[in-house]
């Protein structure tokens, strides 16, 4: 009788961890370093980069191991933010940009690891400065990738000093 239970126990557990049934938690509640897998896109690795984040280099280092990939095209903010293993969520870039999140600079070399940010679309863009004048960011040729100019995108708004806050 007992080992009827539990292999009754074990069928059930299988069935829900394959099923996903125990593994999968509310949307709501997904792990911050999840991301949609794009249609026909570039799936990278989402697990945390341990001991890289919370610093520019760290930030720079995140952008350049997924260079090339499709994986956050439309999803920018989400982009810097993880790469900044930051604890402040904004909606959009141009959310972010208007936030009290940061002082606004619109004029200098933006430092390396700083918010840089463009006034593109109706959510704006955002990417991390290398700190020569040019940034890494989504949407470079398409992809996860660097440019060498912040005129790279038009309408570039300025800058803000890239934090984990």
């Amino acid at each position: 009788m007992r080992t009827k239970k539990f292999l009754r126990a074990i069928t059930v557990a299988a069935a829900l961890l394959i099923g996903g049934g125990l593994a999968t938690a509310p949307a709501t509640a997904a792990p911050a370093t999840a991301a949609p897998a794009p249609a026909g896109g570039t799936v990278v690795s989402q697990a945390p980069d341990v001991g890289i984040a919370r610093t520019a280099d760290g930030a720079i280092k995140w952008f350049k191991n997924r260079n090339g990939s499709t994986a956050y095209e439309g999803y920018c903010e989400r982009a810097v933010r993880l790469a900044w293993d930051r604890d402040t969520r904004h909606a959009s870039a141009i959310d972010h940009w208007n936030s009290s999140d940061g002082k606004k600079h619109t004029t200098g070399t933006p430092p390396k690891g700083a918010f840089v940010f463009w006034n593109i679309s109706e959510y704006g863009h955002v990417g991390i400065a290398d700190g020569n004048g040019g940034f890494w960011a989504t949407n470079v040729n398409n992809k996860i990738g660097h440019a060498k100019s912040l005129k790279y995108f038009s309408n570039y708004l300025g800058w803000k000093k890239g934090n984990s806050n």
